[in-house]
């Protein structure tokens, strides 16, 4: 069965820095070995998701890179801003406006606390829905 998880911000450490919740979240994938890709929505994004994934946790390390060279097939975590290409992974962490564009096991939406975004999770939770997801919401 595919899964297609929301996960809406409202605690204030995940607020004031929603990557943070990313990098948990692929902290659980490297933990279940789950290979995986965020999707960013610029390349500044993941830029800053690099750094922090590097820094969120003094004891744990998250092998990861920005998509974009020959090691993308081996790095467990893979951070695809949208002008790079990936090959799907069981696990997709999307933090775009769209719907992950290709089937996989497994989708982690983050969703912000500001209206608009819930709006447009609402939009993707149907597409999923359509496309025979389970779907699951974790207020955050």
């Amino acid at each position: 069965m595919r899964n297609a998880d929301f996960y809406l911000i409202e605690q204030p450490r995940f607020r004031e820095q929603p990557l943070r919740l990313v990098c948990e979240l692929a902290r659980r994938a490297l933990g279940a070995r789950l290979p995986t890709l965020i999707l960013t929505r610029s390349q500044a994004q993941a830029e800053a998701l690099d750094e922090l994934l590097w820094a969120f946790d003094d004891e744990a390390f998250v092998p990861h890179q920005i998509a974009g060279d020959d090691d993308d097939r081996i790095t467990p975590v893979l951070i695809v801003p949208p002008e790079v290409r990936a090959e799907p992974r069981p696990l997709v962490i999307n933090l775009r406006d769209q719907c992950v564009p290709f089937d996989v096991e497994s989708i982690k939406e983050v969703v912000a606390a500001e209206a608009t975004e819930r709006e447009g999770s609402r939009l993707r939770w149907r597409e999923y829905q359509q496309r025979g997801y389970a779907l699951r919401k974790f207020d955050m």
